[in-house]
């Protein structure tokens, strides 16, 4: 699994190793090691995903799976798709549900393995408790990594049997405002030396913290930079950038 592309592809911009990001990478490396249940969760934006597909890039020797359900789907649905994934093959429709879990037993019992579920808030008791059986099976070898946005802590802790399995759990927040000015200067060339207020301004008044938008923003400011023959954010980039980009009511 290759490292992950930043926002848009976005041309110039650093990763940042933010406190989170940081937790994310050791999470994730703790769960392989010990092939146990975590979870990664917080707020749209908050960079997350960009964060867990960096450190599976760095662990590409246990095969990561990742898996996106639709909303509400069935233990059927869950149990074909990992199996796909594993095998590459779509399960007979004639097989139910134990036959297709008595096949991942199969399939997660030999070399170890890392399966993560990405929006796990779409999932419901029953599909948790079908991931909760396949991990907790004694022949099985897989370390299990739920990532979610807003609702998901709220599902899974609401899961007693699956809650007290929980080895790893990082929380995304938004950056806090007193880091920002650093962070973006480190993020990318045209905010490396744009003035403090002006980098502030963008983060109270659009950005909020949130990587994402930050992201948002930078890839519009960039392009009229390009325009304007200037390397630096200056105000009238961003007055521009605020108008492409609904007046500046991000977040």
């Amino acid at each position: 699994m290759s490292a992950p592309a930043h926002f848009m592809s976005l041309t110039g911009a650093s990763t940042l190793n933010t406190r989170y990001f940081q937790l994310a990478r050791h999470a994730v490396t703790h769960l392989v090691a010990h092939q146990a249940t975590g979870v990664i969760y917080g707020p749209a934006g908050t960079g997350k995903t960009f964060a867990v597909h960096s450190a599976l890039a760095e662990h590409v020797h246990t095969q990561p799976v990742v898996l996106v359900f639709p909303s509400h789907p069935t233990m059927r649905v869950v149990a074909d798709e990992l199996l796909f994934s594993l095998t590459g093959e779509r399960a007979p429709a004639r097989r139910n549900r134990f036959q297709l879990i008595s096949s991942l037993v199969d399939h997660l019992a030999g070399a170890p393995r890392l399966v993560v579920v990405d929006e796990a808030q779409r999932l419901n008791s029953d599909c948790l408790e079908l991931l909760r059986h396949l991990h907790d099976h004694p022949d099985t070898r897989f370390a299990l990594l739920y990532v979610g946005g807003n609702g998901c802590w709220e599902v899974l802790s609401a899961e007693p049997m699956l809650r007290s399995r929980l080895f790893r759990m990082v929380p995304f927040k938004p950056q806090p405002r007193q880091d920002v000015v650093a962070l973006m200067r480190a993020y990318h060339p045209i905010h490396t030396h744009a003035p403090e207020e002006l980098l502030l301004e963008v983060d109270d008044t659009f950005a909020h913290g949130t990587l994402r938008d930050w992201a948002s923003f930078t890839h519009t400011a960039a392009a009229l930079c390009a325009e304007q023959g200037t390397d630096t954010l200056n105000e009238a980039v961003l007055t521009n950038a605020y108008a492409l980009l609904g007046g500046g009511a991000g977040g």
